[in-house]
């Protein structure tokens, strides 16, 4: 059973950077893609990255693109979702998620296989 644990979320002001943490452990060899959601309140969960197997990755949508960098290190088995230029809209709860399926599956359905339980993200005035 894969086990998803993120840490590094906070409370930033507006403008602010933060880096998302998400350590993998147990049944890694499984694990393909991997990637980074987040759910605001009052809203639906959402995709926000993605990445490969060997770490290559996607913001998710376009709109996040040069704000949100995912990566991985498969050799401490952590994946890092670093987000720049926070605004309030980015609020939320991030969850890290890990596939049994490549990139381009999770891209097409957003299907994960596993799930961390979260981290807050809070961003203020």
């Amino acid at each position: 059973q894969v086990h998803l644990v993120e840490s590094g979320g906070g409370l930033v002001q507006v403008g602010g950077s933060l880096r998302l943490s998400c350590t993998i452990s147990g049944g890694t060899i499984s694990v393909d893609a991997m990637a980074w959601f987040r759910q605001a309140p009052g809203k639906e969960r959402e995709l926000v990255a993605a990445c490969s197997r060997s770490g290559l990755g996607t913001p998710y949508p376009d709109s996040k693109k040069g704000r949100f960098t995912i990566s991985r290190d498969n050799a401490n088995n952590t994946v890092y979702l670093q987000m720049n230029s926070l605004n309030a809209e980015d609020t939320a709860v991030y969850y890290c998620a890990a596939s049994t399926r490549r990139l381009f599956e999770v891209i097409a359905t957003h299907e994960m296989d596993f799930w961390g339980k979260g981290t807050l993200v809070t961003v203020s005035s």
